[in-house]
């Protein structure tokens, strides 16, 4: 697949930590703050009221010892002698009567119990009628009515008690009558006065005041450790969706805010396709100016894309020197046009270079249900995106630029080409790789003088695989030295059993691929291989792709000389199908010289073929070296080649490639022939 499983971790890391620092969400502070606000608020309620309430009880019950005072000296005859601050009392008796009454009664008509910290039992208390700060429930009891104190204290501003008290240095009273039993059922009810000082409600004032103050700091600190979370999360989030290299959106903000806007009611009926533009040769770019250069490549590719885009689009620098597009649109070919139009800017972003790109794209249609288009709910941006991906790796290796779009067919091979992967390691295992020879024959005689081996693929489970469906995905990840090992070891052990059984045999060409040649023992190898099973050497030709000649030259020059060394022949395959075949042949020590089929193929009427054929076997014979013409199929093909001196044909013309039962038969028939002529 496009992305590797090391791009795959990082996405998935990446996520992950994305997740992680979402999950660190900004709510739960809030929340916090406000259970922290309404507590707060209610602890300064609770410890003011508390306060207050115990200012009150202390007071209360000093008045309630004046009073209960005042009531002994009553029951001792002592009254008289005792200056009171209260001058008015009234004597009861047991039914509520007033037996006594001195000064004014100004007594509420019901009576309550209040409970004092230093009195055991309840005390009875009435509500005086002119100033009522005591206030009496239905079942009887009485309470200290705040807000009837603040009225009291808060009138007119010109009368305003409160001012008075905070303004001058002194005391307000406030009247409660107060019953203190005595004997004979008798009660005692004086008239107290509930005493407010400028202290009192300084010290009240201050507490409140520091209770609110460090309220008020905490929740301040609070709330700006709140806000600079805040702000450094959304930083994080900032950094964590930028690119560094175009300072726009990355891989991980596509991947998150795609899939976001794609799931949007809004967004149900709307087609849309996921991108992937590949920037073609910013490495070499690179190379030739500056990495800095390279980066500022991109960032005008990235603006150029955005500056492409519509409402509900988006892009992202993705890895390297591909992009990701999400765009809309509402026909394929309305779509390719526009992705048209998107190339032909990109190519033109440099003055003095003209670039190539490749885009591949996945095709995102509205979800249905029961023929009714609803909400996006399976939504896999990345999945797409390896799609496009897939898409465009499927265009031809160029340096132009090419737009595929990704389907059904491309999903098959992908599938061919996993399945293949995973039944090669088996199928070498089980031998299901089978020999097949090709004959080369002589184009004068017609004698058979060499034959070639192919690979063929006989699967127990995907049946008889020709070698174009399997060879290209074995070079590509690197079983193909494997299979040249095991056609060498088949090859060989074919031969040598021939020999024994008495056959004339033939030389036989084995492939070398390419990536073999990073191997600096690779000539020891193939001995060991040949004189395992003790094959003759030059029964033994190994063939070589001209193309290997420029992965590293020095390496296999001198492979090259050390096989020829053990005896063994080295022929350059498909030669003419390069670009420097000439170049190749001066410096590589060759024993066979193969010329490609495309030679063969074509209009020929104006020699020009023929010209270049014949060349080619002159400047061989001139070298000193043997050639094979490959593909052949037609007898003017063969007359041609055998008039030049060509030594070996090779193709349908002769003989198609052979399972081994049918090469062996004409070995033997090629046998019975030399017994023959030698009669």
């Amino acid at each position: 697949m496009p992305f590797t499983w090391l791009i795959d971790s990082m996405a998935n890391n990446k996520e992950l930590r994305f997740r992680k620092l979402k999950k660190n969400r900004l709510w739960v502070s809030i929340l916090f703050l406000t259970l922290f606000t309404v507590i707060a608020h209610a602890l300064l309620i609770l410890f003011v009221s508390y306060f207050f309430f115990h200012l009150i009880d202390q007071k209360l019950q000093n008045e309630y010892d004046r009073v209960a005072y005042v009531a002994r000296l009553y029951e001792d005859g002592k009254l008289l002698s005792v200056q009171g601050r209260s001058d008015s009392y009234l004597i009861l008796d047991a039914n509520g009567q007033i037996l006594e009454e001195h000064g004014k009664d100004t007594r509420a008509d019901i009576s309550g119990y209040i409970s004092m910290s230093g009195v055991e039992d309840p005390v009875t208390v009435y509500p005086d009628r002119e100033q009522a700060f005591i206030t009496i429930l239905d079942s009887g009891i009485a309470f200290v009515d705040i807000p009837e104190i603040y009225r009291f204290l808060k009138q007119d501003p010109e009368e305003s008690v409160l001012l008075q008290l905070l303004d001058e240095n002194k005391s307000i009273d406030m009247p409660v009558w107060i019953s203190v039993p005595m004997d004979q059922g008798r009660a005692y009810v004086g008239k107290a006065n509930f005493t407010v000082y400028t202290k009192d409600v300084i010290v009240l004032l201050i507490f409140a005041a520091a209770m609110a103050l460090m309220i008020f700091v905490i929740l301040l600190i609070m709330l700006i450790s709140i806000i600079n979370h805040f702000s450094h999360q959304r930083k994080l989030i900032s950094v964590f969706f930028t690119d560094e290299v175009t300072g726009a959106h990355n891989w991980m903000w596509m991947l998150i805010r795609g899939e976001q806007m794609l799931k949007k009611r809004s967004n149900a009926s709307k087609n849309y396709a996921i991108l992937n533009i590949l920037f073609m040769e910013y490495r070499n770019f690179c190379v030739c100016h500056s990495i800095a250069e390279g980066e500022a490549m991109l960032y005008k590719v990235d603006r150029t894309i955005a500056n492409d885009l519509r409402r509900n689009e988006m892009s992202a620098h993705c890895s390297s020197a591909s992009f990701a597009v999400l765009m809309q649109y509402n026909t394929q070919e309305q779509l390719k046009q526009r992705i048209e139009e998107l190339v032909g800017r990109l190519e033109k972003i440099d003055r003095t270079h003209r670039f190539a790109y490749k885009v591949g794209a996945c095709l995102l249609e509205p979800e249905r249900e029961n023929g009714k288009i609803v909400r996006r709910r399976h939504i896999n941006i990345e999945e797409a995106y390896n799609n496009a991906c897939a898409a465009r790796d499927s265009l031809p290796d160029g340096e132009e630029s090419g737009i595929a779009f990704f389907d059904e067919t491309l999903v098959e091979e992908q599938r061919w080409i996993d399945s293949v992967r995973e039944r090669q390691e088996s199928a070498l295992q089980n031998e299901e790789f089978v020999v097949y020879y090709q004959p080369k024959y002589d184009p004068k005689t017609h004698e058979l003088r060499g034959a070639e081996a192919l690979v063929r693929w006989d699967s127990k489970d995907l049946g008889f695989v020709p070698p174009g469906r399997f060879i290209p995905i074995f070079e590509k990840n690197g079983f193909i030295p494997k299979i040249d090992h095991y056609m060498l070891e088949h090859v060989a052990a074919d031969q040598k059993r021939w020999l024994d059984e008495g056959l004339s045999c033939v030389p036989v060409s084995v492939n070398i691929s390419r990536a073999h040649f990073i191997e600096s023992d690779l000539a020891e190898q193939i001995l060991r291989i040949v004189d395992s099973v003790g094959t003759p050497h030059e029964l033994i030709e190994l063939e070589v792709t001209e193309s290997a000649f420029f992965d590293d030259k020095k390496a296999m020059i001198d492979t090259i000389n050390r096989l020829k060394g053990y005896g063994f022949a080295v022929s350059m395959d498909d030669f003419g199908s390069g670009y420097s075949s000439l170049n190749s042949l001066k410096d590589m020590p060759l024993d066979v010289l193969k010329l490609d089929a495309e030679f063969f193929r074509g209009n020929t009427q104006d020699g020009r073929g023929e010209i270049v054929v014949a060349e080619a076997v002159k400047l061989a014979k001139n070298l000193h070296m043997r050639t094979v013409a490959e593909g052949v199929e037609i007898k003017e093909q063969v007359d041609f080649l055998a008039e030049l001196g060509c030594d070996m044909i090779q193709g349908y013309y002769f003989a198609k490639p052979m399972p081994k039962d049918e090469y062996v038969t004409r070995l033997q028939n090629k046998q019975d022939e030399n017994t023959t002529n030698t009669i």
